[in-house]
């Protein structure tokens, strides 16, 4: 027996361990079906050739840019009207694409294709330039001629006979068996982030990055990748500009980032570098250039507007695996009223369903479910289900007669249903890649709306599948519809998450088109803000998944899904009290505010953790509701904006290098930094400022950045500071909306903030208050854009 024999024991014996002997050798025989699927199903990789695009040839002028003609490849360079722009290498187009929101953009006519001086050819536009060299590297520079991203010639690996026979009619788009990879150079000064949720960042520092939607199996900590929902979206801030590249390609890959180092004294630089490399598909990117809230108001508007949640979605939601029964849950949902305390949601795990069969009630244990969701929403609590798409292979259960008969699950190379051991026992999958079977799942939500669910949780997604070996997913060689053009699991897994949310949230539309859909999703890819938000997944109990907690929430908002937050208390161990009260104070300041945990894991109520905790918990809840106008605020501003709630502390001022490494707090909106506590036993913590005054929302003593400053963080709270002229609308003592202002900073010109109302949680649409602050005769005044009185009652805060 070899290593790799012994590791693949190990692997069998603790999934045998985790989850039962029965299940275990049930997986088992499903891995090795899998790699037998794969053995008959996939082409066999043989001697390969590579090539690279050689010398330029011509270029023939097109809207927006051109094609510029290599001896062995042809790039496509167009330039939108937004200032977006496209690249695609052998003859790739922007479409099909499951990113784009409609499709390709326009192009701007204005952009310009002309010869370089240097024998390339460029295309010139109103924000951008593009520089194509004579041998195929491409320059994105600024109007001002400067240097953003340096793309060398790219290099594939194709299969030797599709080359040899491709050889009479010259250079065509690679095949799907076409590796490739592409090396990039950015300034030496630049950071990266992004690439969807990362459990250490947000800034990502030197390593390889999968791009492989992937399960981690029980739980994980900073350092573990790839986890649930990956994307080939990075953006790179530098001093020279900030840009965001995305290449719009689903296929198993990876990123590997080198940070730069800035030559002392020698006049030496060492770029920062990015190796892009896929297994298959077409290569083809996106550039958008610009400040950070341009460039994610850009990244909206090429893959759409984030999906606004429903407002009482922005307040708190209580989950675990194991509510015992209806009762159970009336007993939480007591403990929260009795005490004061606020609750929104409540979720339900799979243990609800009915043998973990999807789109059933175990009716022992919950007998009038949709009695139970109308009593609580008498209290103003919603119930929100979670959702797998694993259906239990079983004839006579409804869901599964339903879709064999309409031929919706995925199949392998031989035509049969691919199956899979999951929760329910052994499964299928329904092929979301086909707008057929989107349709069918999206009615099954109807059951889930006649129960009496709001919201829906979709989880396992990846889609995942047991495994003792061999991954833990479906057999690369499934069969997809991918919307008509036929393919496999190799193109279609990284967007499986993507299309489940686009079923859903198109089957609720239909079925409640006056309400706005509540879903989030564990996996997903570029372009699920249209659908929905996310959640950290399974992250460990601990101070490390503390800190991978605010790592995934902050480079998923800097990939495009604003929406997002993690299992409080983490999801696989009990914390110690102050964890898990240092959690869900971190918790209250993000976009899902959601407690959660496994079967074993223990209770998350607040008052299992002691009269301290629950005072200084239901403190942090309190604050959270307070500022409920201003989450609404921010939802709504990401869905005109794409800006994120939760934004990284250089969002205004990128070209402070300092800020650009920090990673132990945020900014909340523009308004608000919050410095979470994420080491055990710290009653003090030190946070870097961005320029300008700060105040202690506690205290009110004020602090100058750009620099550092000491604040106590005893375990009553966390570090709050509001930005000086800032309006904050929030409830008031009367419950209505007031504007809590933070006075000016004495020879600043003032500030301002922004009110979008709630209109309750339909398509309404909602007005946008913008207030200006000024300081005059040592007097605040906030006044409406427009010059009129502000119209809500003012609370100013601060030292003057």
């Amino acid at each position: 027996m070899d290593a790799r024999d012994g590791v693949r024991s190990g692997k069998l014996v603790r999934s045998v361990r985790t989850i039962g002997t029965a299940r275990g050798l049930r997986s088992l025989r499903a891995a090795w079906q899998r790699r037998r699927s794969d053995a008959v199903g996939l082409p066999r990789r043989g001697p390969e050739l590579a090539r690279v695009p050689g010398e330029v040839s011509g270029a023939d002028p097109q809207p927006g840019g051109g094609v510029v003609r290599f001896a062995r490849s042809s790039l496509r360079v167009r330039v939108t009207l937004g200032g977006a722009v496209f690249c695609g290498w052998d003859g790739a187009e922007p479409e099909p694409s499951y990113s784009l929101a409609r499709g390709c953009p326009e192009a701007d006519d204005r952009a310009v294709l002309e010869p370089d001086t240097l024998g390339g050819w460029r295309v010139v536009s109103e924000r951008v330039t593009v520089v194509v060299s004579r041998m195929g590297a491409v320059e994105v520079r600024t109007p001002g001629g400067v240097l953003l991203r340096r793309d060398l010639p790219p290099r594939w690996w194709e299969p030797a006979a599709s080359v040899a026979g491709s050889k009479a009619d010259g250079p065509g788009p690679a095949g799907e068996g076409a590796r490739w990879q592409q090396r990039s150079e950015v300034a030496a000064d630049a950071r990266f982030f992004g690439l969807g949720g990362r459990s250490s960042g947000p800034r990502l520092r030197d390593g390889r990055y999968r791009l492989w939607n992937t399960d981690p199996g029980g739980s994980f900590r900073p350092g573990d990748d790839p986890l649930s929902l990956t994307a080939p979206t990075q953006l790179v801030v530098a001093d020279a500009g900030t840009h965001l590249v995305f290449h719009d390609n689903s296929w198993d890959g990876s990123v590997t980032l080198r940070e730069g180092a800035e030559g002392e004294g020698s006049g030496h630089d060492r770029p920062g570098g990015c190796w892009t490399r896929m297994e298959g598909g077409p290569l083809r990117y996106w550039v958008i250039v610009g400040a950070p809230a341009r460039v994610m108001h850009g990244w909206a508007a090429l893959t759409g507007a984030p999906a606004v949640p429903p407002a009482w979605a922005l307040g708190h939601h209580h989950a675990r695996w194991g509510f015992g029964d209806a009762e159970e849950v009336r007993r939480v949902v007591a403990g929260y009223r009795e005490r004061g305390l606020p609750l929104s949601a409540l979720h339900l795990d799979i243990d609800h369903f009915a043998g973990h069969r999807v789109f059933t009630v175990d009716t022992e244990r919950f007998p009038d479910l949709p009695g139970l969701a109308a009593e609580l929403r008498t209290e103003g609590v919603r119930l929100v289900s979670i959702v797998d798409p694993a259906v239990k292979a079983e004839p006579g259960d409804t869901v599964y007669d339903s879709g064999a008969a309409a031929d919706v699950f995925v199949r392998d190379a031989l035509g049969l249903e691919v199956r899979g051991e999951v929760w329910p026992g052994e499964s299928v999958f329904p092929d979301f890649t086909d707008p057929r079977v989107r349709k069918w799942w999206g009615a099954l939500y109807a059951e889930r709306l006649a129960q009496g669910f709001s919201g829906m949780w979709h989880d396992m997604n990846e889609p995942a599948a047991f495994g003792a070996f061999g991954g833990t997913t479906l057999p690369r060689s499934a069969r997809h519809a991918l919307e008509g053009r036929g393919g496999d699991h190799r193109e279609a897994h990284n967007v499986y998450g993507l299309t489940m949310a686009r079923a859903g949230y198109e089957g609720l539309r239909e079925l409640r088109p006056e309400e706005r859909p509540f879903l989030f999703s564990r996996s997903g890819w570029a372009g699920l803000q249209r659908y929905g938000g996310s959640w950290s997944g399974d992250v460990a109990t601990g101070w490390p998944g503390l800190r991978a907690s605010l790592a995934l929430v902050l480079g998923l908002g800097l990939s495009g899904v604003p929406y997002s937050g993690p299992d409080i208390g983490g999801f696989t161990g009990t914390p110690s009290p102050e964890l898990y009260l240092r959690w869900f104070q971190l918790g209250a300041y993000l976009p899902l505010f959601r407690t959660h945990s496994a079967l074993s894991a223990g209770r998350r109520e607040p008052w299992e953790f002691g009269p301290r905790v629950l005072e200084f918990a239901a403190a942090a809840l309190r604050e959270r509701q307070r500022l409920h106008p201003y989450f609404v605020t921010l939802a709504q501003l990401a869905g005109r904006t794409g800006a994120p709630y939760v934004r990284p502390v250089w969002w205004r001022t990128p070209k402070d290098r300092a800020l650009r490494d920090c990673d132990d707090a945020f900014l909340l909106g523009d308004a608000l930094l919050v410095a979470p506590v994420l080491e055990e036993g710290a009653e003090q913590r030190t946070v870097r400022l961005p320029r300008g005054r700060w105040y202690d929302t506690v205290t009110g003593v004020p602090y100058e950045g750009p620099g550092t400053a000491v604040l106590d963080a005893p375990l009553s709270r966390i570090p709050v500071l509001a930005r000086a002229g800032s309006v904050v609308p929030v409830v008031g003592d009367g419950g209505a909306v007031e504007l809590e202002v933070w006075a000016p900073s004495p020879g600043r010109t003032g500030g301002g903030g922004v009110l979008v109302g709630d209109r309750g949680d339909g398509w309404e649409k909602t007005e946008v208050v913008r207030f200006s602050t000024r300081l005059r005769e040592g007097e605040v005044r906030v006044e409406r854009e427009d010059g009129a009185e502000a119209g809500y009652p003012v609370r100013v805060r601060g030292r003057r």
